[in-house]
């Protein structure tokens, strides 16, 4: 099995409802996200895909919350903006847009809003 992994970065405000402490308030992360691929073949190049192809997909996604109060963009303005939901919500959105010579699928996507601290989906 092969895997590629690709991570970037975005920077977003948020706040937890129902949370009942701190993080219910209003306050931001520099939020960091890697997107795990894995396939049983690479192709004609030895490529599973292209690191390029994976960063561009995940750069277009972050377009949309990078810099933004993530409680007012769909689907955060009813599900909670968590680390478990935004990696539920790129593996999701990355899945769709991911193109291969050859038989590709994510395995995982991991968010982090501090350096020590991550959440991840796997489908």
């Amino acid at each position: 099995m092969f895997e590629v992994a690709v991570e970037q970065t975005f920077a977003a405000g948020h706040a937890l409802r129902n949370y009942k402490g701190k993080c219910e308030n209003v306050h931001g992360h520099n939020f960091r996200v890697q997107v795990i691929l894995e396939g049983e073949r690479l192709d004609e190049t030895g490529l599973l895909v292209d690191f390029i192809e994976v960063r561009d997909a995940l750069r277009a996604i972050i377009a949309r919350l990078d810099h933004v109060f993530l409680n007012d963009v769909p689907p955060f303005d009813v599900k909670n903006p968590s680390a478990e939901n935004l990696a539920e919500y790129f593996y999701r959105e990355i899945s769709g847009t991911l193109r291969s010579a050859v038989p590709v699928r994510v395995r995982e996507v991991r968010v982090w809003e501090t350096e020590i601290q991550s959440a991840a989906y796997r489908g």
